[in-house]
């Protein structure tokens, strides 16, 4: 059976069709880049790059390096510190903001945390039981080092100037925070609020657990001592003082007295008293209650743009 040769109409349309496929495969292709560019551009800022992407940083910038201590089932606590955080752009630092737990022990919080991690990226589970004061705070210290390690060598500058731990129940000031940090030394620091609060010695007492901090120089040195590994039982935030004393470490030691303090309720306590301007940490937030009038003191959401869409008094 001989093929009939195609008419001339009939070639010329297969030539048509065969170019217009070719042409809405080059338009899918460029406006799948540019939906790919939209989804990247539109999608949630993560926690993890507080300043470093609002604010241009340099060498002279601070660095600093945040863990928040929580648990694995917060996910309603973690929501809402990550609109805190994302809300404050401290000029001339770079602040960086992760949640700290450890392993993940149900099929929920596989799930529900893994959906966390795809979006915010701002979250480190740490290989450990969950606890509170049985090494889940050395575990954290002494992870980072090897968590961020450069592979430029060990030539490199460090991560971050300062690492802090800090509560789920705290809620951090980073503007006034770097601006406290700024002239500080870079090694051998240790920052916090002196617990009993009535004493301001911080070499014969403790910083408290609601937020202290320690330059990176401990950090790695908390990784590679003996003295923390043997004893990591016991109050974390005493624990820490007592690696420090005994490793003869933190000659460079700074409080933030009246700054870091507890949430005032209808019962003062020597370490609450009222909010005011040149606040660092406040603590106790233990209910949405306070943390509503914590926020609306430090006027969290003065920069809430006028629209047709919402109205807010």
């Amino acid at each position: 059976m001989t093929m009939k040769p195609l008419k001339p109409e009939r070639r010329r349309f297969i030539i048509y069709v065969f170019f217009f496929v070719l042409f809405l495969c080059a338009v899918a292709s460029i406006n799948e880049i540019r939906f790919d560019n939209i989804l990247n551009f539109g999608g949630c800022p993560s926690i993890s790059a507080t300043s470093a992407t609002l604010n241009s940083t340099s060498d002279d910038d601070v660095r600093i390096f945040i863990g928040i201590l929580t648990l694995p089932e917060k996910y309603h606590r973690r929501h809402m510190l990550r609109m805190v955080y994302n809300s404050q752009s401290p000029a001339g630092a770079k602040v960086d903001v992760k949640f700290v737990f450890c392993n993940l022990t149900t099929e929920e919080q596989q799930v529900m945390v893994a959906l966390e991690i795809m979006q915010y990226d701002d979250i480190i589970i740490l290989n450990c039981s969950e606890n509170m004061n049985e090494g889940k705070t050395y575990t954290y210290f002494s992870s980072l080092p090897e968590m961020m390690s450069s592979s430029d060598g060990p030539s490199s500058p460090p991560p971050y100037h300062y690492v802090m731990k800090a509560d789920d129940d705290t809620y951090l000031k980073l503007d006034n925070l770097v601006d406290f940090l700024r002239p500080l030394p870079r090694e051998d620091l240790y920052f916090g609020c002196v617990v009993p609060c009535q004493n301001k010695n911080p070499w014969r007492n403790i910083m408290s657990g609601m937020g202290y901090l320690i330059s990176w120089d401990l950090v790695e040195w908390i990784r590679v001592s003996e003295v923390p590994r043997r004893n990591i039982n016991g109050p974390e935030d005493r624990m820490v003082a007592h690696w420090l004393r005994e490793g003869n470490k933190a000659k460079n030691r700074h409080i933030g007295r009246w700054m870091m303090y507890d949430y005032q309720d209808s019962t003062p306590t020597r370490c609450s008293h009222e909010f005011w301007p040149n606040t660092i940490a406040v603590h106790l937030l233990k209910s949405d209650e306070r943390w509503v009038k914590t926020l609306k003191y430090f006027n969290v959401t003065q920069n809430l743009k006028p629209s047709k869409l919402y109205h807010i008094p």
